[in-house]
């Protein structure tokens, strides 16, 4: 039509093209441009999440959308959970294997374990994660330079006091986890020690899931400047994994839900 100088009846004869779809106007549907919008946001604002978690966190959030419908958003948005993370810094200051025994109910089983990190100053600290197998609900993060066996009672006694005693503990088999003041402990209060097998860590299967959760989506991505700079960011990682990262053994929901249905969850992160 430009070159030649026809009509657009006769350019859409001669290509064979119907003149209704030369002359169509894509509508655009408000509600999936808000629904782009916001799977870019939830994938910005959380990295190390797959397009599955993000579905989970939108059905939380109150969308009725699957994951072929977030799918085809991440593809097209060319979404990837990258191999490897960048640090950032911030701007402000045996009888305790699996298959042995498995967790039926709130408070049966606790699993405890260790993970490793550093400040910038290249010293190190140590994080006490401390879960509870059935719900999932990771109950501490203790962060300390060191963390000795009188620590781990400090902190469990609080754990008691607010969700109750558990019946079991699994642990490995680290100085910290066999002192015997700490076993002397658990048995005044009928607490169970379950230790796994030397040099079998799948043995503790659920701590050992959630540490390596907490060393992909959180300090493989973050510089700690100071422990009380560690402290904060770890312990709001926490919250977010307990009230807003959706699990996918608990059917897409998160360990502790907020109480109040339909609230809007990108307030609680």
């Amino acid at each position: 039509m430009r070159v030649l100088n026809v009509s657009e009846r006769l350019a859409c004869r001669v290509i064979g093209q119907l003149r209704t779809t030369q002359r169509y106007q894509p509508i655009v549907d408000p509600s999936k441009v808000r629904l782009r919008e916001r799977i870019v946001e939830l994938a910005t604002q959380y990295g190390r999440y797959g397009y599955k978690t993000i579905t989970s966190m939108l059905q939380l959030e109150g969308w009725t959308v699957g994951k072929d419908c977030v799918l085809s958003v991440w593809q097209r948005e060319g979404l990837q959970v990258p191999q490897k993370q960048t640090k950032r810094a911030r701007l402000w200051l045996g009888d305790g294997s699996c298959i042995r025994l498995r967790p039926t109910r709130k408070n049966h089983v606790w699993s405890y374990d260790f993970v490793s990190e550093q400040t910038h100053d290249g010293r190190k600290f140590k994080i006490l994660n401390i879960i509870d197998e059935y719900t999932k609900e990771c109950l501490a993060s203790f962060v300390a330079r060191r963390i000795r066996s009188q620590d781990v009672i400090f902190v469990l006694a609080d754990l008691f006091i607010e969700h109750g005693m558990p019946e079991h503990i699994r642990s490995d088999n680290g100085p910290e986890f066999v002192a015997k003041k700490l076993l002397k402990w658990f048995k005044t209060l009928s607490v169970k020690p379950l230790f796994i097998a030397p040099g079998s860590p799948w043995e503790n299967g659920y701590c050992e899931s959630f540490n390596g959760k907490m060393r992909y989506q959180l300090l493989d991505g973050e510089i700690f400047f100071t422990l009380l700079e560690a402290k904060i960011i770890i312990e709001r990682w926490r919250r977010h994994y307990n009230e807003v990262r959706p699990h996918s053994s608990l059917g897409g929901r998160p360990p502790r839900a907020p109480e109040t249905e339909g609230i809007n969850m990108r307030l609680v992160s």
